[in-house]
């Protein structure tokens, strides 16, 4: 797959290029540009960065950080059962237990929620960091929707960083899907308040909870743009005159009609009356 000439591979970070300092040095700068375009693409265009992925897969499937890349842009395409394959296998090349929450993941994508479940309650759950722990109790109580157990999903989220006051990087997030989940339960007076909350955490836009705050206000938002292409259509130049109604125009034409016929009588006596005179001469 083409790569645009600015890409050169140093833009990777510095961990992911030191692992690939194990590869010859020409094969290490191409595996870069195709995990710099797997980043590039992976939340605008995920077929792209999936084509790129599997090219850097084809490359160095040795490499951890390719197994890992690999993982996202095949989730991102929902191809659940590679990106669990993948991950798995860069759990087992560094074993590293970051990748835990999304691994339960693709088993929900995979529509086996128990089995997520399971994961969410396993020992490797206490070794994530904060944010790890945000995300695995976020995919448990996606887990228990998927199951029908809403009151559950509510509880799983209901937790000491969604009280906190504090704004985190997980925090709009783990706010939203309380808002949701309560609202799924038809709480929506404690939905609104959470979707609130929500937007007031959500800095970069992340999530959508300003639209569905509105849509609880029953704030309808219009296109100008196709408001403004609707009034034109009403606009009548300057230069036209309207056409008249079908009545107003009948009875224009009657008039027309009538004062034609007047115009003939009158020319019509006239005419009479000079034969007369021509006579009355004679």
């Amino acid at each position: 797959m083409p790569i645009p000439e600015d890409v050169t591979g140093d833009e990777i970070d510095k961990d992911v290029r030191q692992e690939l300092q194990s590869l010859p040095k020409t094969l290490a700068e191409d595996v870069a540009r195709n995990l710099v375009m797997v980043a590039r693409l992976l939340d605008e265009d995920p077929e792209g960065a999936y084509g790129y992925s599997r090219v850097a897969l084809r490359l160095a499937s040795r490499v951890a950080a390719v197994r890992e890349a690999a993982g996202f842009a095949a989730y991102a395409t929902q191809k659940y059962g590679e990106a669990l394959a993948e991950f798995r296998a860069a759990k087992r090349m560094t074993g590293n237990i970051d990748l835990w929450p999304v691994m339960a993941d693709c088993e929900r994508g995979l529509g086996r929620p128990e089995k997520a479940l399971d994961m969410a309650g396993a020992p490797e759950v206490h070794k994530l960091d904060k944010a790890g722990q945000v995300e695995m109790r976020l995919v448990a109580a996606g887990a228990r929707r998927d199951l029908g157990q809403l009151d559950a999903a509510i509880v799983t989220l209901q937790s000491p960083e969604l009280a906190a006051n504090s704004v985190q990087p997980w925090t709009a997030r783990l706010r939203y899907a309380y808002a949701d989940a309560l609202l799924a339960a038809r709480r929506e007076s404690e939905a609104r308040e959470w979707f609130a909350k929500a937007v007031e955490a959500d800095r970069d836009g992340s999530t959508d909870a300003s639209d569905r705050l509105a849509e609880l206000d029953g704030v309808e938002f219009v296109d100008a743009l196709v408001e403004d292409e609707d009034h034109e259509d009403d606009v009548v130049p300057a230069s036209a005159s309207p056409e008249p109604a079908e009545d107003e125009r009948d009875t224009h034409e009657r008039d027309e009609i009538e004062h034609d016929a007047d115009t003939d009588d009158k020319d019509a006596d006239e005419e009479n009356a000079d034969d007369k005179d021509a006579d009355d001469k004679d």
